[in-house]
């Protein structure tokens, strides 16, 4: 069984930073790509940044140039940094992995969620 978690979501004024973190825990053999997503109130989650295997990062363009996905594999973990947040960045993000564990002898590869975390910027 895996598991995501995130943590470092809070509440920050418009312009300030926050540092999300997601660590997967489990039988995991290796991890693929790895992003983070969002979902405001009354709207559909979207796509925030995602980051291959081999550190090949894209992001939405609305937070080009002042969000930065990163990941550990040693600590089979995944960061975003935010920076310059606003008000329309409130939101809760969510940690998205495909994950590879090896069972019997078998790879299989399946996609995992976190919980989410909740992210407020306003003043």
């Amino acid at each position: 069984q895996v598991q995501l978690v995130e943590s470092g979501g809070g509440l920050v004024q418009p312009g300030g930073s926050l540092r999300l973190s997601c660590a997967a825990s489990g039988s995991i053999f290796s991890m693929s790509a790895m992003a983070w997503y969002r979902q405001a109130p009354g709207k559909q989650r979207e796509l925030v940044a995602r980051i291959t295997s081999s550190g090949s990062a894209n992001y939405a363009d609305s937070v080009k140039g002042r969000f930065t996905i990163s990941r550990d594999d040693a600590k089979n973990t995944v960061y975003l940094q935010m920076n310059s947040l606003k008000p329309e960045d409130t939101a809760v993000y969510y940690c998205n992995a495909d994950v590879q564990t090896r069972e019997s002898g078998i790879h299989y590869v399946r996609n995992y969620w976190g919980q989410g975390t909740q992210v407020t910027v306003s003043s």
